[in-house]
């Protein structure tokens, strides 16, 4: 095969073979053509090719297994956390078509756990949203979210398998969500999300909840959303300041744990409140 002059040719194997990849030429865990196959078809030194190759295993395209060769890597879908989005423009940048299932749409007592992310009292009665969230037509996420009534009303009427809250409200409402606060943790998957995301139950997942608001900071929902962790990954990219001392060019503030006694709420308390 012909490589184009000007470029560098370990660029163009690796572009070749990220293409094979995402087309589905290669399967997952299916054993790329050896460095001397490859050399042999671009007319390169193993050294091109292998750096070609390294380039892909960085990117995460491929696995090296010492004296067996090159083979497919699963892809995980990522996200970046600078920006607030919603599902389905999350699974669209991943190249997903996505769509939902509501499970769950119904007024409930407030869990207390979720009253103080939304400043409610504990005798509040909130509306909980459950939807199953596919990308692909495949189980990705779960998501339980909660909203003063108010909010709830301005979904009734909407196709909320294929709408997105954010769009919902921004589009038909004017209500734009300008702020989010998350928290991102692990947790094993109480039984009742294990079996909406098809995994057994007690599997770890990755859980991310959400506080969203709209202008003037008005509490809009808190969400609890459960990612199957073979699925979904986060990247998250830093460039340093050219000076190497100012902070002001990094995509995110502050990235850090958190400790404090709200780790303590339990997951399965959800279930008392159904």
């Amino acid at each position: 095969m012909e490589l184009e002059s000007g470029r560098p040719r370990h660029e163009q194997i690796s572009d070749y073979l990220r293409e094979q990849i995402e087309t589905g030429v290669y399967e997952v865990d299916e054993k790329l053509p050896s460095e001397k196959q490859l050399g042999t078809t671009f007319d390169v030194s193993r050294v091109t090719v292998r750096r070609a190759l390294q380039t892909l295993e960085h990117e995460g395209y491929i696995y090296r297994r010492q004296g067996l060769g090159s083979f497919v890597e699963e892809r995980h879908e990522t996200q970046g956390l600078v920006r607030l989005t919603d599902f389905a423009q999350d699974m669209a940048q991943a190249g997903l078509e996505a769509s939902s299932r509501v499970t769950h749409f119904e007024p409930e007592k407030v869990p207390g756990y979720v009253a103080s992310r939304l400043d409610q009292d504990l005798d509040a009665r909130l509306v909980r949203l459950d939807r199953l969230r596919l990308g692909d037509g495949a189980p990705i996420a779960f998501d339980r979210t909660w909203m003063p009534a108010f909010y709830a009303s301005l979904l009734d009427g909407h196709d909320l398998e294929h709408e997105t809250i954010y769009g919902i409200l921004e589009q038909d409402y004017d209500i734009p969500i300008t702020r989010g606060h998350y928290r991102i943790t692990a947790a094993n998957a109480p039984d009742d999300v294990a079996s909406h995301l098809d995994v057994s139950p007690g599997t770890a997942v990755l859980v991310i909840e959400r506080t969203s608001c709209s202008r003037g900071g008005k509490y809009v929902y808190f969400q609890r959303r459960y990612y199957r962790s073979d699925r979904v990954a986060y990247e998250l990219e830093l460039e340093r300041a050219e000076d190497d001392t100012a902070h002001a060019g990094m995509p995110l503030r502050d990235f850090e744990p958190v400790f404090d006694a709200s780790v303590q709420d339990d997951p399965s308390d959800e279930s008392s409140s159904n």
